[in-house]
């Protein structure tokens, strides 16, 4: 299946080799906070994804003063990422670093997975819980499930993985030639594409490490929603492709 045309494709003008792609949905309150941390001299490019938001979030970004791509309805996590990540390919970048745009990621850690991709890796996974790394106000329950979900990863490929949940992520863009990967079909356009494609880096031996991060969530005090994952729809597609790509029924 061919890409997608973004509903509003981005101005954006290559200047580094690696992409920072940051994604919004319905955050505006958080967004704003997230652009102002991106630092003025940076050793890459940015690009801003709304999914369709409804609260204004693409205002902010419009006002943001860097490269925005707009979706006019909310498409998914999955379709999202194809856009920057389709942007990045056509315009000749080597890599992307994924991070949210709702206040949890903090863009001044992107240099880690800078380091990471510099020294030879093809995927590198963020971790809230490897040394160095931290988390603030996550649910006790959300905290059991990413635990349980790190577990499952390890017995089913043998990598150490920490956190194979956390969106903070750098890709180098040739994962996306390779026919074994095949990202742009529909069935990835919510949270199986991250799933899928950490499966597929795993089982087909390309170089995949962690880097430590922080994870902030907001605080229970503030009654805000600290997620849009709904608890057990969302959590399906989680677990989705690796059930069906160690079934066989997908490729």
């Amino acid at each position: 299946m061919g890409r997608p045309p973004a509903d509003q494709p981005p101005t954006l003008t290559k200047r580094k080799d690696v992409l920072a792609i940051i994604v919004c949905y319905d955050t505006c309150e958080w967004t704003r906070d997230t652009i102002a941390r991106i630092p003025a001299a940076r050793g890459y490019d940015v690009l801003l994804i709304d999914d369709g938001s409804t609260d204004g979030t693409a205002d902010v970004l419009r006002s943001g003063g860097l490269p925005v791509l707009l979706h006019r309805t909310n498409r998914g996590l999955g379709a999202a990422l194809k856009s920057g990540i389709a942007s990045a390919l056509d315009l000749g970048y080597e890599a992307v670093v994924v991070l949210a745009g709702n206040g949890k990621d903090d863009p001044a850690e992107i240099p880690r997975f800078l380091d990471a991709l510099a020294a030879g890796h093809d995927y590198v996974q963020g971790s809230r819980f490897r040394p160095g790394g931290r988390h603030r106000n996550l649910p006790l329950g959300r905290h059991l499930l990413i635990r349980a979900h790190a577990l499952l990863v390890r017995l089913l490929t043998g990598f150490p993985a920490t956190d194979a949940v956390n969106g903070f992520r750098a890709y180098r863009l040739r994962l996306f030639r390779d026919e074994r990967i095949d990202v742009w079909r529909d069935w990835l356009d919510r949270y199986e594409f991250e799933s899928y494609l950490h499966c597929k880096v795993l089982t087909l031996g390309y170089r995949v490490t962690e880097v430590p991060v922080s994870k902030t969530y907001p605080s229970p005090r503030r009654g805000l929603r600290y997620s849009h994952i709904r608890p057990v729809v969302d959590w399906w597609r989680i677990l989705r492709p690796w059930v069906m790509l160690k079934l066989g029924l997908r490729r």
